[in-house]
């Protein structure tokens, strides 16, 4: 079995760990779609070289074995109109689509199965663990972007939020702006919630209000 070099030495003689990404193959489950066949079984079988934990199926499931990792998906003529919800999900590992030709059609179904990288048919071994690295590493930076974002995109709906209930207790209260965030801290920290939470409580009371206002 081929196992990734950990650590290594350098030309300077500084010995060096080898990356995480590296060091993870061996425990990484790797979910293989294709066809029982010479070229299937030969990825399997280099796969498992690797270190990696291999289960291969035909034709591809309809939920994917708990605890994938990466998924290689050959993309025979018959498999190109197909859809995966294991795709799409929040939580989709990353797909490596194997092809045996390069149409519109073909590419086309690479894209819509949101697969990040492809291995040509008849598969070989040179090149597999540098797709599969780099799919990997190339997957997690995408993963860790999303969740900035998400994080960012939070924080921005609660910074708006706070300015609006700002408004409405100055409204309300005839007090300023700092007045009335200093409100909205005083109570996030006595009721042990956000201030975010606070802003929200402030802003339904106050439509609530409005609707009550407009039908009386």
């Amino acid at each position: 079995m081929v196992k990734p070099k950990t650590p290594t030495r350098s030309s300077n003689g500084v010995v060096r760990e080898a990356p995480q990404i590296l060091r993870d193959l061996r425990s990484l489950r790797v979910c293989v779609f294709h066809p029982r066949d010479q070229d299937g079984q030969g990825l399997t079988r280099q796969l498992e070289r690797i270190g990696c934990q291999v289960q291969a199926f035909w034709p591809p499931l309809p939920d994917l074995p708990e605890g994938t990792d990466v998924v290689f998906l050959a993309l025979s003529p018959d498999m190109l109109g197909a859809d995966f919800a294991w795709c799409h999900g929040e939580d989709a590992p990353p797909v490596i689509a194997i092809i045996a030709y390069e149409n519109p059609t073909l590419i086309e179904a690479v894209l819509r199965l949101g697969a990040i990288a492809t291995v040509a048919s008849p598969v070989r071994s040179f090149g597999l663990l540098s797709v599969l690295v780099l799919a990997r590493d190339w997957h997690s930076t995408v993963k860790k972007q999303q969740k900035r974002i998400t994080q960012l995109e939070s924080k921005l709906r609660g910074a708006r939020q706070i300015a609006e209930a700002q408004e409405i207790l100055c409204a309300q209260h005839g007090i300023s702006k700092e007045e009335a965030y200093r409100v909205i801290r005083d109570q996030a920290m006595q009721k042990r919630v956000t201030a975010e939470e606070i802003a929200r409580s402030i802003i339904n009371a106050n439509e609530i209000l409005g609707v009550k206002k407009l039908r009386s």
